[in-house]
């Protein structure tokens, strides 16, 4: 009899798996057709924007910064380019998910769904453009500087740091998001505090000793210097410098997910 329950319970989490996954991937799907909708580029819209951006930072600061990549601008583009690809990311998944729960309120009054699927779709649907726009480019500028496909493995580390650290807050700010309507605002100045505080077009060298220690707090800060020491240095990968980047995407996770779990419960009064 207890071998027949555990059986029971097994293939009802292989079924609520397989519906949660079929749901997940509709709502992706939904997601791309409604924001690429006669769109000429579709999904590299999320390409072109961090190639436009580092052209423009590359104008302006590309001779300044120089120095600090090897006296050579060159290796500033491909740094700026990794960093830009960063914040992209996050920055556009975790707005997206931020009215996720909010903007789907009438279907879930109307039908009993996970909540937690309307988050996890937008940040599916973002890591789809990463994966058919930036990263293959990423993974070409890897695999020409180290030669090495071990390394352009590890490039997997980071860059699942990063949706860990975008899942995390955009569980977060789409709870946040039902009791406080004005978020959207607050968090607009919350990516432009996170951008100018993160080492994307800039070399963390040339900010003050005594502030280095808050950009550590930055949990973008050591999933971007990773990617750079994967992908652009040339050398192996270096584990011990990924393993922040590994906790900093956790730790956002965990967060997160038990603030999302712990607020779910009081949704439905307010949707």
């Amino acid at each position: 009899m207890t071998s027949l329950s555990k059986g029971t319970n097994i293939n009802s989490t292989f079924v609520a798996i397989s519906r949660y996954w079929q749901l997940l991937r509709a709502l992706i799907e939904r997601n791309l057709k409604v924001r690429y909708r006669g769109s000429f580029l579709g999904v590299y819209w999320s390409l072109v924007n961090p190639l436009i951006s580092t052209g423009l930072y590359t104008a302006i600061f590309g001779a300044t910064f120089a120095s600090y990549f090897g006296n050579s601008i060159p290796n500033y583009i491909l740094a700026a380019f990794t960093g830009l690809m960063v914040m992209t990311f996050f920055s556009s998944s975790t707005s997206q998910a931020l009215t996720s729960v909010v903007q789907n309120g009438a279907l879930l009054n109307k039908i009993q769904l996970p909540v937690s699927i309307f988050p996890v779709s937008m940040i599916g649907s973002n890591v789809f453009q990463l994966s058919v726009g930036t990263l293959p480019l990423l993974m070409l500028i890897t695999i020409f500087s180290s030669k090495s496909i071990v390394s352009v493995l590890a490039l997997f580390i980071p860059c699942l740091s990063l949706v860990m650290a975008a899942m995390g807050i955009s569980f977060l700010v789409s709870a946040l998001y039902v009791f406080f309507r004005d978020l959207s605002y607050f968090y607009e100045l919350v990516i432009f505090v996170l951008s100018i505080s993160t080492p994307i077009f800039y070399p963390a060298e040339i900010v003050p000793i005594q502030i280095r220690p808050f950009l550590q707090l930055n949990p973008l800060a050591p999933i971007i210097e990773s990617i750079r020491q994967i992908a652009l240095s040339g050398n192996p990968p270096d584990l011990l410098l990924a393993q922040p980047a590994v906790i900093s995407g956790f730790i956002c996770l965990v967060v997160g997910w038990t603030c999302f779990r712990w607020w779910r419960s009081q949704f439905m009064d307010l949707l």
